[in-house]
């Protein structure tokens, strides 16, 4: 009888938005993920080469255009919104080539082209064509990527320090702090993983500002921008960067849609009402996000499976707590003062984490046999050692070729039936993932 309940007023409109019973919940929920959400969603803007305000804007509006469309179009009913950590590398990639401030076309450009997956429903044919076990190796790479960027921070002065001396009695100081800090947050991290997912941030977080008292410690500053709001035009100053920028931005919405795709299915599983996910409907909240986004110098943006997580263990039931998280980060973009009590070293423990995270993630695709594993471990290698882009394309290649050879020299069969079964795998392997 209960179930029956459920199911029925889970249909009626607005329910994925808001439902009276689950309301301090869900405000609770979206207490405690901003908590974990705000730290993270710094680190990713640092990683991205971004400033750190316009990561907070961009999760601030997320989290709005997140809550809005699940009042007729949700998507999935506990994710929250925000930048990803898996495409950090590849936006800093962007701001290297293009310049900060051309970015802003990119992620419309980019915004675009999900429209346009989303129009057709084509997200089925990607997740043919790049199986989800080399996405985990693409966000193995970048993981290490991540991992290895803020391991400095670990022991990073407040003042440059004398060449010739390292061991310093100041870094000696930062780097207990660090390995103190660490022990708490993967201490707690391991007990309360499953019942209070944001209590190793906000102990973290707190141990910093305490250390700081006593200890001088590298504090985050952050500087103050203006946001200039108009339509992102590109300035490039050649055809070939045109043609770039196309690709680019194509690579970075593909990789933005599988993300969300595989976070969705996720996030159904542990959803507490059991209600199905609608990826087609995921990936119009994020392509108007993202295009939103682009007007004022925005990042890309997806439901995070880390973020969404823990707003299901914090109690969430509704998006509710997606407009909290969105209020709660709205607050400190405007009052950013609070922020600069963040030391540099708690920061770059939760970063460190989340890049090994990534990494172990890899782990995973164990089940999918030996292939698939040696696979995905040289689509990382690549990823970290070669490049995004580059790493993923050679992979593929790799990929094809040994399919083409196993079934063209071993079982002498016609190229229209490799090429069919080529596909037909990418959709098991895809299907067996979910």
């Amino acid at each position: 009888m209960a179930n029956e309940t459920i199911k029925t007023s889970v249909s009626d409109s607005g329910s994925a938005a808001f439902r009276k019973e689950y309301a301090l919940r869900d405000i609770q929920a979206g207490v405690i993920t901003a908590t974990m959400a705000i730290p993270l969603s710094i680190g990713i803007a640092l990683m991205s080469d971004y400033p750190i305000q316009v990561g907070l804007a961009t999760v601030a509006f997320a989290s709005f255009i997140g809550f809005l469309f699940a009042w007729f179009r949700p998507g999935n009913f506990i994710g929250a919104p925000g930048i990803a950590a898996g495409l950090a590398p590849i936006l800093a990639m962007g701001v290297a080539t293009f310049g900060i401030e051309n970015m802003a076309f990119i992620v419309f450009l980019t915004a675009a082209f999900q429209a346009i997956i989303w129009k057709f429903n084509w997200q089925r044919y990607l997740l043919m064509a790049v199986p989800g076990y080399l996405v985990e190796g693409l966000l193995a790479g970048i993981g290490l990527k991540i991992a290895l960027k803020f391991l400095p921070f670990l022991w990073m002065l407040p003042v440059a320090a004398s060449a010739d001396v390292f061991w310093t009695e100041e870094r000696i100081n930062v780097v207990a702090l660090s390995v103190i800090g660490a022990i708490i947050f993967f201490g707690l991290f391991q007990h309360f993983k499953d019942s209070k997912p944001a209590l190793p941030y906000f102990s973290l977080i707190l141990f910093g500002i305490v250390s700081a008292l006593f200890i001088e410690v590298k504090m985050l500053h952050i500087e103050d921008i203006d946001f200039n709001i108009g339509f992102p035009v590109p300035s490039f100053d050649s055809a070939w960067m045109w043609l770039y920028a196309i690709f680019f931005a194509l690579m970075l919405a593909v990789v933005d849609v599988i993300e969300q795709v595989m976070s969705n299915a996720a996030i159904e599983k542990i959803d507490p009402l059991k209600r199905p996910c609608n990826s087609n409907n995921s990936l119009l909240s994020i392509w108007v996000a993202n295009m939103g986004s682009s007007f004022f110098g925005g990042m890309t943006n997806l439901d995070g499976l880390a973020k969404s997580s823990t707003n299901r263990l914090a109690g969430a039931y509704t998006k509710l707590s997606v407009l909290v998280i969105g209020v709660l980060i709205s607050f400190l973009l405007f009052n950013q003062e609070y922020l600069h009590n963040l030391p540099y070293f708690a920061l770059a423990i939760i970063m460190s984490f989340v890049g090994i995270k990534m990494a172990l993630g890899i782990l995973h695709i164990a089940h999918h046999g030996p292939y698939a594993m040696l696979l995905a471990t040289l689509c990382a290698i690549l990823v970290f050692k070669v490049g995004i882009f580059e790493g993923l394309i050679i992979t593929l290649a790799v990929h094809a070729i040994i399919y083409y050879v196993i079934f063209k020299r071993v079982n002498c069969e016609p190229n229209g039936r490799i090429i069919r079964r080529y596909f037909k795998k990418f959709k098991k392997d895809e299907q067996e993932l979910n």
